[in-house]
């Protein structure tokens, strides 16, 4: 081997290895603990400045440029403001694009029908497409929103276990749902981002009752404002938390129960379309379709050889 083939071998190693070190290095210090928990305080305090926080119509510049784009009042941006933090948006981009969605897509899906040769009705299609382009994007929404009560409705069991072996540990409550979110993260992260909401709340000096009632207007569960009714009650008469929160806990867990066994009951009921038009057709072709096609040569050579 000679000098320079060798050296060359040397260089593309060294190469190689300060590349890959660099990488390690940078992906190891990116998900290190610390900064992850330094990322999180931030993101929690950052949604906290950007949640609405009542009723009242908002003002803001950011609401006004926006509401330019499509004609409507503050209150009207409030509202859909408030549809976007139950679906998990919390920035006010979001609804930029559905704004700029509801738009294009009546633009989008009204123009298709005129690529066609003119036919009747033509003009009716295009509204009718039009129509349907301006509601896709509620729908969207909608379908996030639901998608997102139904993994808090399904999580909400879970945290309070969790809560209670933490206040039964002697954990304060604030400690506890601190805890509570970071475990939770992975497995129920819509959840665990309403408890960073409401644990930034009440670092922020608002009443934890005040913040527990805000978090239900945020998630629209009943689930959640049964919690929090539960725990205004138990502030009041002042009752043990822990044990109200693990009655709670098994009344949430039997309805969590109760609707998994109510889907299941209803997959037979939703099984009937995918085999009366999808299965069985294919079945009946595999099955009869030899012997219509013997049925057919047979019949026709009877006749052609009768003629």
């Amino acid at each position: 081997m000679s000098a320079a083939l060798l050296l060359t071998l040397l260089a593309v190693f060294a190469s190689v290895a300060v590349i890959t070190g660099a990488v390690a290095s940078l992906v190891l210090t990116r998900t290190a603990p610390g900064r992850r928990r330094l990322r999180a305080d931030a993101s929690s305090a950052s949604v906290l400045l950007d949640a609405p926080t009542s009723l009242t119509p908002d003002s803001s510049d950011l609401v006004k440029r926006v509401a330019g784009l499509v004609p409507r009042s503050p209150k009207d941006m409030t509202r859909l403001r408030r549809r976007f933090v139950r679906a998990g948006f919390q920035t006010m981009t979001p609804i930029a694009v559905f704004t700029f969605a509801q738009l294009a897509c009546p633009l989008l899906f009204g123009i298709v029908p005129l690529f066609f040769p003119p036919f009747p009705g033509r003009w009716l299609t295009v509204a009718v497409m039009a129509l349907m382009g301006f509601q896709i994007p509620s729908f969207v929404l909608h379908r996030i929103t639901l998608n997102r009560q139904k993994a808090i409705r399904n999580g909400l069991p879970d945290v309070l276990d969790l809560l209670i072996v933490c206040l039964e540990a002697g954990s304060a409550m604030d400690q506890a749902i601190l805890k509570a979110s970071e475990e939770l993260a992975i497995v129920w992260p819509a959840l665990a981002q309403e408890l960073k909401i409401l644990l930034a709340e009440t670092r922020a000096g608002k009443p934890r009752l005040e913040a527990f009632r805000n978090l239900a207007d945020r998630t629209g569960v009943d689930d959640v404002r049964a919690l929090v009714a539960m725990l205004v009650q138990t502030d009041r008469f002042g009752t043990s938390i822990a044990q109200a929160l693990r009655t709670h806990a098994e009344t949430s867990r039997t309805k969590r129960r109760q609707r998994a066994e109510e889907r299941a009951a209803k997959i037979g009921v939703k099984l009937v379309f995918p085999l009366v038009f999808l299965l069985f057709p294919a079945f009946f072709v595999v099955t009869l379709g030899p012997a219509v096609i013997q049925f057919i040569n047979v019949f026709f050579g009877q006749i052609m050889g009768g003629g």
